[in-house]
């Protein structure tokens, strides 16, 4: 663990952005704290050592298409005419998990942290990550929970339901305990597009939005706003300003 333990986080909101572009943003930061990292790890003077930061951030891509380091390209449904058809990207990518969908209407959130600031353990980020989701779907009047053994959010997700369906997708890189990558919610998303792949490798369970379980559209904002309250909060962060 850190002994310079900084609990502080930035928010930072993209908005609409193309999936190249935020995964590039993400890699510059995700450098910059491991770089931080090594260089107080030479230091030996204590009173030059410097924090790592904690970034949060949250955003919206363009129809895209995006396969995991332990996926298989057989779970992309789609050729490359049926990519351009349906005006969509396709990229492969160094986080963990299979494949899925991000586009308008789903809030993705990129946690970038050192969990040294917090805790060294993958799996307790993951289900921390998880009960943010969960805590922020109660919010909008939806019960959601776990599946044992399959990471991410699920609405009908008691052991023997009949359609468990899946409303928010994960996938995370962690090196030297920095993350990237993160979580992809559905709020208003055109759920057609999940029918081009077989979402996480999954093929005999459903996906679902925030849209579909409520009857109506939501307040992506409102959204947003809760789920970042509730990820702040499950973590013990502080806001920075």
């Amino acid at each position: 663990m850190s002994i310079l333990q900084n609990k502080r986080v930035e928010v930072i909101n993209l908005g609409k952005e193309d999936y190249q572009k935020v995964w590039d943003y993400q890699e510059s930061i995700f450098k910059q704290t491991i770089d931080r990292k090594i260089a107080n790890r030479k230091q030996e003077d204590y009173t030059l050592l410097l924090p790592t930061e904690n970034y949060l951030i949250f955003c919206e891509h363009p129809h895209v298409y995006t396969l995991g380091k332990s996926g298989s390209l057989d779970n992309l449904l789609l050729d490359e005419a049926g990519l351009r058809e349906h005006h969509a990207q396709f990229y492969k990518i160094n986080r963990g998990g299979d494949i899925t969908y991000h586009g308008p209407g789903q809030l993705v959130a990129y946690p970038i942290l050192d969990l040294e600031n917090f805790f060294t353990d993958i799996h307790k980020y993951l289900r921390f990550l998880e009960e943010a989701v969960i805590l922020t779907m109660a919010d909008f009047g939806i019960s959601a929970g776990r599946i044992d053994g399959l990471t991410g959010v699920w609405v009908d997700f008691e052991e023997g339901a009949e359609n468990p369906r899946k409303i928010c997708a994960m996938g995370v890189k962690s090196s030297r305990w920095v993350t990237m990558h993160g979580l992809a919610l559905n709020v208003n998303t055109d759920l057609s597009y999940f029918g081009h792949i077989i979402p996480c490798g999954i093929d005999d369970k459903a996906v679902t939005s925030m849209q579909a379980e409520i009857g109506q559209e939501v307040d992506i904002a409102e959204v947003q706003n809760s789920l970042q309250n509730h990820i702040i909060a499950t973590f013990g962060m502080e806001l920075g300003q």
